[in-house]
């Protein structure tokens, strides 16, 4: 499945890898953030991983997206536990890009279009899961830690054809701080998260997808 800017904003909402280049652009809040913890943190474990996932039931923030053609993009980031996510583009894209637990939903006003792919072929399927278990066989495929953050891949070991993604987290508390996803057509985008506030009441009306019944799936 390929995003492109012009179908809205899976290239502008899911995330995927860039190059060199992008990588020192988009790590420096990463290590900014990093900065106050010990100068070797420990590597976390994928029990901890998971269990920090599973504890994240409703979340919001402010992201920057670092996207496949060297563009960035900022918003607001709305999720709720399984399943659920928003991503609320600024302006000028101002686009939406909505998961409801089964299908993603993407919304491009500049366009006027409307595309739809389900959620469990796309890597963040994997974080939004109801019960995250990265000691799955197969499921990691690395797991290294720089001595300030713990970096995973990631896959649906069943279907490692739809892509992975790179999960970038720091500890003392541990703290999810970006992820990249890598699609299974080769795009790649990278999101860095701003401080996220934590179980907070969101109204399902939220992941609503605007148009769903008319829009076109890719299935």
């Amino acid at each position: 499945m390929k995003f492109s800017p012009r179908a809205g904003a899976i290239r502008r909402g899911a995330a995927y890898l860039g190059d060199m280049k992008q990588l020192r652009i988009l790590m420096v809040p990463v290590l900014w953030a990093a900065m106050t913890l010990p100068a070797a943190a420990e590597k976390l474990s994928l029990g901890e991983i998971s269990a920090y996932l599973n504890s994240l039931r409703t979340a919001q923030g402010q992201f920057t997206q670092v996207n496949e053609d060297g563009s960035i993009s900022t918003g607001r980031i709305l999720l709720k536990r399984p399943g659920r996510v928003r991503f609320e583009y600024d302006p000028p894209e101002a686009a939406l890009v909505v998961a409801d637990g089964d299908t993603v939903g993407i919304i491009d006003p500049r366009s006027n279009e409307r595309q739809g792919y389900p959620l469990h072929r796309t890597p963040l399927k994997i974080i939004l899961e109801r019960n995250v278990n990265l000691g799955r066989a197969r499921m990691v495929t690395a797991h290294v830690s720089d001595g300030t953050t713990t970096t995973v891949r990631a896959q649906d070991p069943d279907n490692p054809e739809y892509g992975s993604i790179d999960l970038v987290f720091t500890a003392n508390p541990v703290e999810l701080r970006q992820w990249i996803i890598n699609d299974a057509n080769g795009g790649r985008t990278t999101v860095i998260l701003g401080d996220l506030v934590k179980d907070v009441r969101l109204a399902d009306e939220n992941f609503v997808i605007p148009g769903r019944e008319t829009m076109r799936i890719d299935r």
